[in-house]
C-alpha cells in the first residue's frame, strides 16, 4: 500500500517537474527572442538613418507614423486570436480529442485568412485619408500601403502560433519571431543601401521599403513556423484532419474571442492610440499655428515621437513584461479571496519595475548627447531636450502599462476601462492648448497629464482592492532612488571626466563614452543593489543566490 503511495506521489512529483521545465523552456524561448528582436530593431536605426543623409528625421517620421497605424490593424484583425486558439488547443489535448484542435486550427487558418484580406484591402483603399489626416500628406500615402500585405498574412499567422501555444511548444514561435526580425532588418538597410548610396537617392522610396520589410519578415516568419509544423508532423493533419468527437464553430469562437478582447485590445493599445492622437493632431495644428512646412514638421515629429521612442519602447516592454510575470499568480490570490498575497505580489511587482526603470531613465538622461549622436546624430538643443523630456516620461507610461493588466488579473477590467475612456477623454482635451502653448513639447505634457491621472485612480483602486501596504512600498522605493542618485553621481563624474578628453561629436566617440560612463553606473547600481540586500527583495532566491556568487554580503 505504501509503496502505491510512494509511487503515485513520485510520478505527480515527476509530472510537476515537467510541466516547470517546460513553462521555464517556454518563458526562456519567449524572452529571448523578444529581447534579440527589440535589440535588432535598435541596432539597424544606427545605418539606417545615416543612409538617409539629411533626411534622417524626416524619414523616421513617416517610418513611425506608418507603423502606429499599421500596429493598430494588427491589433484590431487579430483580436487576440492566438490566445484563444491557444486555449482551445489545450483543452482539446486535456480531452484527449487532438483532432479536434487540428480542425479548429484549419477552420481558424482560412477564416483568418479573409479576416486579414479585409483588414489589408481597408487599409490599402483608406490609406491617402490616413496619410491626410496624419499631416504627412501624399509621402505617408506609399508607407501605408507598403504595410497593407503584412496585415493580410499575419491574421492566419497568429493561429499558427497560437497551436504551438496551445501544444506549450513556444520555441517556434520564437524562432519565427527571430527569423522575421532579421530578415525584416536586413531586407530594411539592404534596400536603403542601395536607394540612397547608389540608387536615386529618394528617402521617401527608402522609407517605403522599409516598412514594406514587415512583409518580407513576416513571409521568413511564416516559412519558419510552416517547418515547425512539418518537424512535428503536424502540418499534413492540420491541412486534412480527421473526424474529431464534438462540432465546433470557428466563426463563434471568432465573435466570442472580439467580444472578450475588445477590453484587452482597448487597454492593450492605449500608448498606441496615445501616438495617433499625437499623429493626427500635431502636424496638422503646426502648419496652422506656425506655418510650418510638411518637412518641417516631420523633423519636430522625429524629435519627441520617433527618434526617443527607439529607446523608450524597450524600456516600457520591459517594465510591462517583468510585472506580466506575476499576473497569473496575481489572478489565483484573487480568486482564492488571499488579498494579503495580492497586495505583497503588487508592491513586489511595482518596486521591480521602478528598480528597473528608474536608474534607466536617469541614466539614459545623463548620457542622451552620446546616446543621440550613436543612433542619430549630433543633436540641437530642441532634439536634445525633447529626446530627454520624452526619456523621463516613459516612466508614467510604463506604470500604467503595469497597473492596466493588474487591474485585470484583479477582475476589475471595465473600472480600468472606464477610466480609461476619462484618461483619453483628458488627453484630446488638452492636447490642442498644450500644442498651442508649448509646440513640439505640447504632445508629451499633454500625455504626462492623462497618464498621471490615470495610475492616480488605478493606484487607488488597486490598494482599495488588495490593501497593499503603502508604507511598504514608499521605503523600497526611496531606497531605489537613493541608490540611484548615487548611480547618477557615477555615470556623471565618468562621463564629465571623459568629455575632457572627448567630446561626443561622432558616433564611435560617443560608443566609447556610454560603454564606460554607462557601465560604472550600472556596476554601481547593481553593487549597491547587492550590498543593501535590496536585490533579495527583488529577485528572491536568485537575489542571495546572485550575492553570493560575487561574494557580497
Amino acid at each position: 500500500m505504501n509503496d502505491n503511495i510512494d509511487e503515485i506521489d513520485l510520478t505527480i512529483e515527476n509530472t510537476e517537474l515537467r510541466q516547470k521545465n517546460k513553462m521555464l523552456e517556454g518563458a526562456f524561448w519567449s524572452t529571448a527572442a523578444d529581447f534579440l528582436s527589440r535589440m535588432l530593431g535598435l541596432i539597424y536605426i544606427i545605418p539606417w538613418y545615416s543612409w538617409m543623409g539629411a533626411n534622417g528625421d524626416s524619414a523616421n517620421s513617416l517610418f513611425n507614423m506608418g507603423y502606429t497605424i499599421y500596429a493598430l490593424f494588427l491589433l484590431i484583425s487579430t483580436a487576440g486570436i492566438n490566445i484563444a486558439v491557444a486555449k482551445e488547443v489545450a483543452k482539446y489535448n486535456a480531452l484527449g480529442d487532438e483532432n479536434q484542435g487540428y480542425r479548429l486550427v484549419r477552420q481558424m487558418l482560412i477564416f483568418m485568412s479573409i479576416v486579414g484580406f479585409v483588414c489589408a484591402l481597408l487599409m490599402y483603399i483608406i490609406s491617402p485619408t490616413l496619410a491626410i489626416m496624419s499631416g504627412g500628406g501624399k509621402q505617408l500615402t506609399p508607407v501605408l500601403r507598403s504595410l497593407a500585405p503584412a496585415v493580410m498574412i499575419f491574421p492566419s499567422m497568429s493561429v499558427i502560433r497560437g497551436f504551438f501555444q496551445g501544444n506549450n511548444n513556444i520555441k517556434p514561435n520564437a524562432m519565427s519571431q527571430l527569423a522575421e526580425q532579421f530578415i525584416r532588418v536586413i531586407w530594411m538597410l539592404v534596400t536603403a543601401f542601395m536607394i540612397m548610396k547608389i540608387g536615386s537617392g529618394d528617402y521617401v522610396q527608402a522609407v517605403t521599403q522599409g516598412t514594406f520589410a514587415a512583409f518580407v519578415g513576416m513571409i521568413a516568419s511564416y516559412l519558419v513556423l510552416i517547418f515547425y509544423l512539418q518537424k512535428t508532423n503536424t502540418l499534413t493533419k492540420i491541412l486534412m484532419p480527421l473526424p474529431g468527437n464534438m462540432d465546433i464553430s470557428s466563426r463563434e469562437l471568432l465573435i466570442n474571442t472580439v467580444i472578450q478582447a475588445i477590453p484587452f485590445i482597448i487597454l492593450g493599445s492605449a500608448i498606441q492610440i496615445f501616438k495617433l492622437l499625437d499623429q493626427f493632431t500635431f502636424p496638422n495644428l503646426m502648419t496652422r499655428i506656425g506655418n510650418f512646412t510638411t518637412n518641417e514638421v516631420l523633423v519636430f515629429f522625429s524629435y519627441f515621437s520617433a527618434n526617443p521612442d527607439k529607446i523608450t519602447a524597450i524600456l516600457i516592454a520591459i517594465v510591462v513584461s517583468l510585472s506580466g510575470i506575476g499576473v497569473p499568480l496575481l489572478t489565483e490570490n484573487y480568486v482564492k479571496g488571499d488579498m494579503k498575497s495580492a497586495g505583497k505580489l503588487v508592491v513586489d511587482n511595482l518596486i521591480l519595475g521602478a528598480a528597473f526603470i528608474i536608474p534607466s531613465v536617469v541614466g539614459i538622461s545623463i548620457l542622451a548627447q552620446p546616446l543621440y549622436t550613436l543612433f542619430y546624430r549630433v543633436p540641437n538643443r530642441l532634439a536634445l531636450n525633447l529626446f530627454v523630456l520624452a526619456v523621463v516620461f516613459s516612466i508614467p507610461v510604463a506604470l500604467y502599462g503595469m497597473l492596466t493588466p493588474t487591474l485585470q488579473a484583479l477582475r476589475h477590467s471595465r473600472f480600468a476601462l472606464r477610466y480609461f475612456g476619462i484618461v483619453l477623454l483628458l488627453k484630446l482635451v488638452l492636447q490642442i492648448p498644450c500644442i498651442y502653448m508649448f509646440e513640439s513639447y505640447g504632445p508629451i505634457f499633454a500625455s504626462s497629464a492623462a497618464f498621471t491621472f490615470g495610475i492616480v485612480v488605478y493606484l487607488r483602486k488597486t490598494q482599495e482592492i488588495t490593501k497593499f501596504n503603502v508604507n511598504t512600498l514608499l521605503r523600497r522605493l526611496s531606497g531605489i532612488l537613493t541608490l540611484t542618485i548615487i548611480m547618477a553621481l557615477a555615470t556623471t563624474a565618468v562621463y564629465l571626466l571623459m568629455k575632457i578628453f572627448i567630446i561626443p561629436n561622432t558616433k564611435m566617440k560617443s560608443l566609447i563614452i556610454i560603454l564606460f560612463a554607462g557601465g560604472a553606473g550600472m556596476i554601481t547600481y547593481m553593487y549597491l543593489l547587492m550590498k543593501s540586500k535590496l536585490i533579495d527583495i527583488l529577485l528572491g532566491d536568485k537575489g542571495v543566490s546572485l550575492r553570493k556568487r560575487f561574494r557580497i554580503n
